[in-house]
């Protein structure tokens, strides 16, 4: 419980700062300042956390069913599928409702992250590279497929957008679809037992009594419906889904149902610290948390791979 008691200390000083640090000064306590804390900072932190918990719990969810810690979405051609959902709907249907591109977004993610799993049972598992390689080659595929769609279409600037994960523009209305991640949250949490078993191989599996395609179907819709939601609401974010499960891993052992928590609160944190760096190293100017991020976690995902590793359970 004391990684959970510390989690959570570290989310609510991160999210004060996030209210906090801005061009308007809200201890003036005026209307103008009220309205910008509701309109624009309380949405803007509320989303940072739910984007990064919905892609550190993805990331969890990609690495049990395929047995490798070193695979995330980003890996697995699942934003680069929701891309192509997405500028499908905005070809066919341009002024279609943001709930409408979402669940395009998320059926085309789903359809990806499917076709990379039948993928990676063909994969042979003995060295554990093999398998992300595979993966960035099959992201590359779509998302070249997807940059030819847009440059096609003279919507190149979408992807663009889509492929930068950044929270400048997240305002009250244009976010709310992302409690859905909350919501999610909880019911893999329900899981959590039938997905650990997912991480002993399809065999064992099946041997243990799981429905192993119905729980795997479960997961990859958790997962689909995730990034579709965070690449509609602020584009991709890299590395979340891969370095948080590894460093709760890493630190706090292999209990899945203890760690989801833990999980989805560093994500959110992480991913959170990365939109107040972004927004105080250029004072007044911001750079993407995305960018932010890709950088921290090139180097955190370094150390992960050198750094001895703590082995805890119960």
């Amino acid at each position: 419980m004391r990684g959970h008691a510390l989690s959570l200390i570290g989310l609510v000083l991160l999210a004060g700062a996030s209210l906090a640090v801005g061009a308007t000064d809200l201890w003036r306590g005026d209307l103008d300042a009220q309205l910008v804390l509701a309109v624009s900072r309380i949405p803007r932190t509320c989303a940072a956390l739910l984007a990064g918990a919905g892609l550190a719990l993805a990331g969890v969810v990609i690495q049990q069913t395929v047995q490798n810690r070193l695979v995330e979405p980003g890996l697995t051609g699942t934003p680069e599928a929701a891309m192509i959902g997405l500028l499908g709907i905005t070809l066919v249907a341009p002024g279609a409702a943001l709930l409408t591109k979402m669940t395009v977004a998320a059926t085309a993610a789903l359809a990806g992250t499917a076709g990379f799993f039948a993928l990676a049972r063909y994969v042979p598992r003995r060295d554990p590279m093999l398998l992300p390689l595979v993966g960035l080659i099959y992201a590359g595929i779509l998302g070249a497929v997807a940059m030819w769609i847009a440059w096609t279409t003279d919507l190149v600037q979408f992807i663009g957008i889509w492929q930068t994960g950044e929270f400048s523009g997240v305002l009250r209305g244009r976010y709310e679809l992302m409690w859905l991640i909350a919501g999610l949250a909880v019911v893999l949490y329900l899981l959590a037992d039938r997905i650990t078993i997912l991480g002993l191989g399809e065999d064992y599996a099946r041997a243990l009594g799981l429905n192993y395609r119905a729980t795997v179907l479960a997961g990859l819709a958790i997962v689909a419906v995730n990034v579709a939601v965070v690449v509609v609401t602020v584009g991709a974010m890299p590395f979340v889904g891969l370095v948080v499960p590894n460093i709760v891993s890493r630190l706090w052992g292999d209990n899945l149902r203890r760690n989801l928590p833990l999980v989805a609160m560093l994500g959110g944190g992480l991913v959170l610290a990365a939109d107040l760096i972004g927004r105080v190293v250029r004072w007044p100017y911001e750079i993407p948390a995305a960018t932010v991020f890709a950088i921290a976690g090139a180097a955190i995902f370094l150390w992960l791979l050198n750094a001895p590793r703590k082995r805890r359970h119960g």
